[in-house]
């Protein structure tokens, strides 16, 4: 089948959606099947990118990493033309995901939505973020689902929030899986060396966007205090973002930047050496719908130790594969992770197995079956490619009525949103 998947943020971009776009996509492609990317331009550029139509974006939206795509682009319908997709999928319900919902009504296609993200974490990058714009971004996601043929969502959390919040759509629960191999056989030792991290330490890990929906100040604050009162510990925090410098301060008004290592974002087959380094990845996030780099960690044998969320809770089995901290606040995280370096070495070659073990559970290969095969109930034929005068018109006609729906679903929220009565 021919996909066309549209989302806001992609590759080069570090991030959550990103990887699982192209995740997804090459699984797709290795079992035959066509996949063109609808994405954003981004400042870096990818030399020889193929399948992927880029949109003209505004660059570093508010100071943020994000691009974001300005709503129009002349190729993209002789593109789509080229294409002819079979199924329509959208990675957002805004921006170019409004674009999917135009381009799923005018060629009578099926609309796909997968819901990544819990938006209402992410209005701190939008001008004038308050309380009302967070019930906007959650009441215009519940629209959206609404207006699509199916939701996937990464988590049974997410599938229970969506629920709650009215998505009458059918959900199936599709996890961004990971690929096992890719995580076999890590080179640890070499990225110690490179850092100058002794063999003898015991590596902290976290992996990931520096964002501030990521909860990261609790998070270097926990392991600042746990590292005072061992000494023979070392902070492995790989990745980038906006509050980089701020990160890094945390530590050194500490004392601690000699035992801190930050070596950037890392892409590809590094993030499994990466992984190899550590003795424990630490997750602090309660924003996440899936948290996928908890299956990597553990694709790499890595336990995790992480606060009890959405997306955390489906893969920490306290006790067995890291621990689970179920109360948010420093002492409890500081605590599992002092218990975590406490354990004899063959209490934690157990968790590093069954870390391994609970990764399988959530492998590409089964992810993207269990996605393929949601998508073929789905599959019909839009109208025929052709000028006839009624092609001309029936497309006219749903792309008018796509519009109505997203000016409906716009307003309709915006109500919502305002007549709520504001949270004590």
């Amino acid at each position: 089948m021919n996909i066309v998947m549209l989302t806001n943020t992609y590759l080069p971009h570090v991030g959550g959606v990103a990887h699982s776009v192209a995740a997804f996509s090459e699984e797709y492609r290795k079992r035959g099947h066509r996949v063109l990317i609808v994405a954003p331009e981004f400042p870096e550029k990818i030399a020889g990118e193929k399948h992927v139509v880029r949109i003209h974006a505004i660059q570093n939206f508010n100071g943020s990493d994000f691009s974001v795509a300005l709503p129009f682009s002349p190729d993209l319908s002789d593109r789509l033309d080229q294409f002819k997709p079979d199924i329509v999928h959208a990675h957002h319900p805004f921006l170019l995901g409004m674009t999917a919902l135009r381009v799923a009504r005018q060629r009578e296609l099926p609309l796909v939505f997968t819901h990544h993200t819990l938006y209402e974490h992410y209005t701190h990058y939008v001008p004038a973020d308050s309380q009302v714009l967070k019930r906007f971004v959650i009441e215009l996601a519940t629209r959206y689902a609404n207006l699509s043929s199916l939701v996937l969502a990464p988590s049974h959390s997410i599938v229970k929030l969506l629920r709650e919040r009215g998505v009458q759509t059918p959900i199936a629960e599709v996890p961004t899986g990971v690929q096992l191999e890719d995580y076999n056989n890590g080179d640890g030792s070499t990225v110690r060396r490179r850092l100058g991290i002794p063999k003898s330490a015991f590596v902290v890990g976290h992996l990931g966007r520096f964002g501030q929906e990521k909860n990261l100040r609790f998070l270097c604050n926990a392991v600042t205090r746990f590292m005072r009162d061992e000494g023979n510990t070392h902070f492995l925090f790989a990745g980038s973002g906006p509050l980089e410098d701020e990160l890094q301060a945390i530590f050194a008004s500490r004392g601690l930047s000699q035992r801190l290592h930050m070596p950037g974002a890392v892409l590809g087959e590094a993030r499994r050496d990466m992984y190899n380094a550590m003795d424990a990845f630490v997750f602090a996030s309660t924003s996440e719908t899936q948290g996928l780099v908890l299956s990597e960690a553990m694709a790499g044998g890595v336990p995790v130790i992480a606060l009890d969320a959405n997306g955390s809770r489906e893969m920490v089995r306290d006790g067995k594969n890291g621990r689970l901290v179920t109360e948010i606040n420093l002492e409890s995280f500081i605590e599992a992770i002092r218990w975590l370096y406490q354990l004899p070495p063959e209490q934690r070659q157990a968790l590093n197995r069954e870390a391994l073990n609970t990764a399988r559970d959530f492998s590409m290969h089964s992810c993207a079956q269990r996605a393929l095969d949601l998508y073929q109930p789905l599959l019909k034929y839009g109208w025929a490619l052709d000028d006839s005068l009624f092609a001309q018109w029936m497309r006219m006609r749903n792309l008018i009525g796509a519009q109505w729906e997203i000016i409906e679903g716009l307003t309709g929220a915006a109500g919502a949103a305002f007549g709520q009565a504001p949270e004590p």
